[in-house]
């Protein structure tokens, strides 16, 4: 099962690289637009390792992406997109930025699947889930917006979601709401902002 979502990953992630210079016009599902205006906070949602909350990332700046293993579209290419913004960051520049996805399809996506699907974009990456409730606190708290929708498809059903990417400075604070589409060069230049604007706490 675990294979059968990498392989899943990989060709979409083929696919989501040759657009990262346009942005892509999904045709399988529809990307929300965002909820309330986000205010950002803390949470704990679960890894492959443990809970993970956003304390926990202290003094780097993390990135948030809210979607699902087999989201064919939206998905693997906002990952794209950012990994690619992500390479064009020095080593040390990197190990100040934690990315994480967060998956709004608990019913299907383990822990496992996350993991393989996030780490193939970059090794970076950290899959987190947890229960309905506890997602969508998380969800509301950032803005973000998704539902689930039946299909004849192979999946079952899609994941109608928003697709901005949060990014929170060293403390925690919610800074930019990224938009689907937004070239890697302009990500870059958000995440060297944050990064030189508020030293890391020692």
């Amino acid at each position: 099962m675990t294979q059968r979502y990498l392989i899943a990953a990989i060709v979409f992630a083929g696919i989501a690289l040759g657009a990262t210079l346009f942005l892509w016009q999904p045709q399988q599902h529809t990307s929300l637009p965002p909820a309330d205006v986000p205010k950002g906070g803390d949470f704990t949602l679960n890894s492959i390792d443990g809970p993970v909350s956003l304390s926990d990332y202290e003094g780097k700046i993390v990135a948030l992406n809210f979607g699902y293993t087999l989201c064919p579209d939206i998905c693997p290419t906002s990952l794209a997109l950012f990994s690619n913004a992500l390479h064009q960051l020095t080593a040390e520049q990197q190990q100040k930025i934690q990315p994480i996805f967060i998956s709004v399809d608990p019913e299907r996506d383990t822990l496992e699947h996350l993991r393989d699907y996030s780490r193939y974009f970059h090794d970076r990456f950290i899959g987190l889930t947890g229960s309905p409730e506890a997602i969508q606190r998380v969800a509301n708290l950032y803005g973000a917006s998704y539902r689930r929708v039946e299909s004849d498809s192979a999946a079952g059903y899609l994941v109608d979601h928003s697709s901005y990417l949060y990014l929170t400075d060293q403390h925690g604070k919610l800074t930019n709401s990224i938009a689907y589409g937004t070239s890697p060069q302009q990500i870059r230049t958000v995440l060297l902002k944050l990064i030189n604007s508020s030293p890391v706490k020692e």
